[in-house]
């Protein structure tokens, strides 16, 4: 049964309304335009203009991560998509629920290198869960449907519809049931008796729930057992029972960076962010554990050095809903398959009868450094006088965050790092950042994003210099919706965390890492933006106050120097417990 007939362009306006789309972000082109048509004189869903589809993707992600919702992104073809592929690659490696879409030329013109024509489905494969090209214009909510179902289910990620210009002018029927669905999205239920297949055991395959009680035999054994915490936790929205099950069987956490989120980083029972530029209490109790237990993360590179070195004498107990995931970086010795919703009670259940990690244990983690750096002297009139440093600058930040329940976007580079160090007891989905990809550029259109999707949260973002030139066009859309965004870049004059790797590992041969850079207080205010430069200790809690309150958006340039280093580090191809807690004397090989 229909409604009546309308365009292809038409048609899908409605479906993403029937998904439960609020909000898009996107930049008009020729093969996109009769949907941008669609959308005069409608209702929604509201669409923000970005000024590069790189911006409409990162914004789309901050969107997401924010709002718990899918993200949507829209460009036309040819460069519009080829440009939103740093967004989705972004989005599918930190697992972020999106939708891309994109307009293509007319059928007709495909496969003719047409003017704007590129193989989108082809180009954006590696970097999406799926994608779908539209045939015909009835397809349309049937694929829409697929499309936001796939962004959600299992390992969230984006999924991409490529829609030819002639689909779009052509007209169908409208579904009846297009717009008597609910808009809002709830979760589908989870059964705890549902069993998986692909779990196993020392290589061989079980079901979950056998996995589970083997997981909990090896945890009542173990003496020194770490609980490492990722942003599979968010995503299933698991914290409430992390929290439970860390406080009954007293386990030490470490939090990844995704994860930093998912356990209050002041508990007494975390021991800090695990990796590269960890803490020595996170690094040296996973290196010295015997029991690993993993929840909601990829064990990637960063977090756990090279691969002969982590954690040595432990068992790996490692629970994810991506089958993929288990024994891809590390050897996995038991794989409990599925979503944490279901996987996780029955452990927790089992972890707070009668077991608590020995006080030895305890005893020997306090004996490690949880700080990742303390700040060289209390503030004087001297040192009010004298340059901010990185340490400094995050430390602050991260206490206006804490203090004001915000959200905390950071791009990537040595200001990631050290913000990532000083967070505090972040509330779930108020660390936003590119973690897999570290995808510079992306948290000035995230904060964005985020910022829309979560109305009631100031949002703070942290940009290097580097980063920030990469999306500074978007202060425009910044100012054109109203966004009263509060952004902070970490000005240092360089690429900062590529002059620190040339300084340590190359020998101190800086090539291209010195960064020249505009009079960023200027541009701010050419934009219309409140700024202010800080180069002063002194400065610093005042100007961050002033932004904080502030009744718009506001650019704070905060000048350190380039010599300033983020440690402690873990050098490439080395293992965890051979960090770096300042600076080498000597160059070390790569």
């Amino acid at each position: 049964m229909s409604t009546g007939r309308a365009s292809g362009a038409d048609i899908l306006r409605r479906a993403l309304l029937d998904a439960g789309t609020r909000v898009m972000f996107g930049h008009p082109g020729g093969a996109i335009l009769p949907f941008y048509d669609a959308l005069h004189g409608t209702s929604g869903p509201h669409h923000v203009l970005m000024r590069h589809e790189q911006g409409a993707a990162h914004a789309a992600d901050g969107y997401a991560r924010a709002s718990g919702e899918v993200g949507v992104c829209v460009a036309t073809s040819g460069p519009g998509a080829t440009n939103l592929v740093t967004g989705l690659a972004t989005a599918l490696m930190d697992g972020v629920p999106m939708v891309a879409i994109t307009g293509q030329v007319p059928s007709t013109l495909m496969g003719t290198d047409a003017f704007q024509e590129c193989d989108t489905l082809g180009i954006t494969m590696p970097v999406t869960k799926h994608g779908f090209l539209v045939h015909r214009a009835e397809d349309i909510p049937g694929i829409v449907t697929e499309a936001f179902k796939l962004a959600r289910s299992g390992r969230a990620g984006p999924v991409l519809i490529d829609i030819p210009k002639d689909v779009q002018f052509a007209e169908a029927d409208v579904p009846a049931e297009l717009g008597l669905q609910s808009c809002a999205h709830t979760p589908e239920s989870i059964g705890e008796t549902e069993e998986f297949a692909s779990s196993f055991v020392d290589g061989k395959p079980t079901t979950t729930g056998a996995a589970v009680a083997v997981a909990l035999t090896r945890l009542r054994a173990a003496e020194r057992p770490v609980l490492i915490v990722g942003r599979g936790v968010i995503t299933s929205e698991t914290t409430e029972e992390v929290h439970a099950l860390v406080e009954a069987a007293k386990l030490p956490v470490v939090t990844t960076l995704l994860g930093l989120d998912a356990f209050p980083t002041m508990h007494p029972q975390c021991v800090g962010m695990p990796g590269m530029h960890g803490t020595e209490r996170a690094n040296q109790a996973l290196s010295e554990s015997d029991l690993v237990i993993g929840l909601g993360v990829r064990f990637d590179d960063r977090v756990i050095g090279k691969v002969s070195k982590f954690a040595p004498g432990a068992d790996i107990v490692h629970f994810d809903v991506d089958a993929r995931a288990h024994g891809r970086t590390i050897r996995t010795d038991v794989a409990v398959l599925g979503d944490l919703r279901q996987t996780l009670p029955p452990f927790a259940r089992g972890a707070s009868e009668g077991y608590e990690v020995p006080a030895s244990w305890w005893q020997r983690i306090h004996g490690w450094r949880r700080e990742a750096g303390e700040l060289a002297t209390p503030m004087d009139e001297t040192t009010a006088a004298g340059p901010l440093s990185g340490r400094q600058v995050s430390r602050a930040i991260a206490g206006v965050v804490r203090r004001d329940h915000a959200i905390l976007v950071t791009d990537v580079g040595q200001h990631q790092m050290w913000m990532a160090q000083e967070v505090a007891d972040a509330d779930p989905c108020t660390h936003l950042t590119s973690g897999g990809l570290g995808a510079m550029g992306y948290a000035l259109p995230a904060a964005l994003g985020a910022a829309i999707g979560a109305p009631d949260r100031p949002v703070w973002a942290v940009i290097g210099d580097g980063g920030f030139q990469m999306t500074l066009q978007e202060l425009a859309t910044v100012v054109q919706e109203g966004v009263h965004l509060r952004v902070v870049i970490v000005n240092n004059g360089a690429l900062g965390m590529v002059r620190q790797w040339q300084m340590r590992i190359h020998g101190g041969r800086r090539v291209e890492s010195d960064l020249g850079a505009p009079d960023f207080s200027a541009l701010a205010n050419a934009y219309r933006i409140q700024s202010e430069m800080v180069d002063q200790a002194g400065q610093l809690d005042m100007a961050l106050d002033r932004a904080a309150t502030w009744p718009g958006p506001v650019v704070l340039d905060l000048r350190i120097p380039a010599a300033d280093e983020v440690y402690p580090m873990v050098p490439s191809g080395a293992g965890l417990s051979e960090m770096w807690m300042e600076a080498p004397d000597e160059e070390v090989a790569p």
